[in-house]
């Protein structure tokens, strides 16, 4: 092997491996934390929110004087929606890539314009609309941004949403403020298709706020959703988890 040869190669191996750094440095795995009530319920209780006194954020149960009964709309002022400190509501995806020369990581798409609102008698969740502004989701690297919108293609779906169709019990410590896990049964609708869902939701009462918590595991394919792909994606998986945080306060 010539010397000029020995070093043609070493220069092609140093700008593969440049290239392969620079990569996984723009899609490495650093995918926010799932959604998880004791963070979102302590979010609140620290904040302006928390009354004198509570133990929300050591997972007591604060409640309100006022009970839980009562129309609530979704809250979109409080707390603050970015990928290191998502306190705020928001509503999105995570998915598994396989990506070339580095490996798995996960894709997270977030968006914190959600509208809605829900209905409580007593201690029964009786309605339930909440609407997605799907062109407005970006993900936790900005160069899968394109490819999200393209897949949803939210030009000519802009909105998603979630209609609950059966009542839920939410039992007798809800409006006390303890955290209850309960499953909420209604209509999905993404990319203009709508499926029945049942998606397991975890809430509490933290003085004037109703937190609440889920996540559901969906696949595209049955919304009609073609997972985004490029070259530099070797697979991605045809199912994913679709995620909500939210802060609800009186309407």
């Amino acid at each position: 092997m010539t010397t000029r040869l020995k070093v043609l190669i070493g220069v092609v191996t140093a700008i593969v491996l440049v290239a392969a750094a620079g990569i996984w440095w723009f899609l490495r795995d650093d995918a926010p934390a799932e959604v998880s009530l004791a963070a979102a319920v302590e979010s609140v209780a620290g904040g302006d929110t928390a009354a004198s006194g509570s133990n929300a954020a050591d997972g007591g149960s604060t409640g309100t004087v006022d009970g839980i009964e009562g129309s609530w709309a979704v809250d979109t002022e409080t707390g603050e929606f970015d990928y290191e400190s998502a306190t705020g509501t928001f509503a999105g995806f995570r998915i598994e890539e396989e990506l070339a020369s580095i490996g798995s990581t996960t894709a997270v798409g977030r968006t914190g314009d959600l509208t809605g609102s829900i209905t409580i008698e007593g201690t029964t969740l009786t309605a339930a609309s909440f609407e997605v502004d799907m062109t407005t989701i970006t993900t936790n690297e900005s160069g899968r941004d394109d490819r999200v919108q393209e897949a949803l293609e939210t030009t000519a779906n802009p909105t998603g949403s979630f209609t609950l169709t059966d009542p839920v019990d939410l039992g007798d410590g809800a409006a006390s403020g303890e955290p209850v896990a309960v499953t909420a049964v209604g209509d999905l609708t993404i990319h203009g298709v709508t499926r029945q869902v049942a998606i397991p939701l975890e809430a509490q009462l933290v003085d004037d706020t109703v937190v609440v918590t889920g996540s559901l595991d969906i696949t595209f394919s049955a919304f009609d959703v073609d997972v985004p792909d490029s070259q530099v994606v070797v697979a991605v998986k045809d199912h994913g988890v679709m995620e909500v945080q939210l802060l609800l306060t009186r309407a």
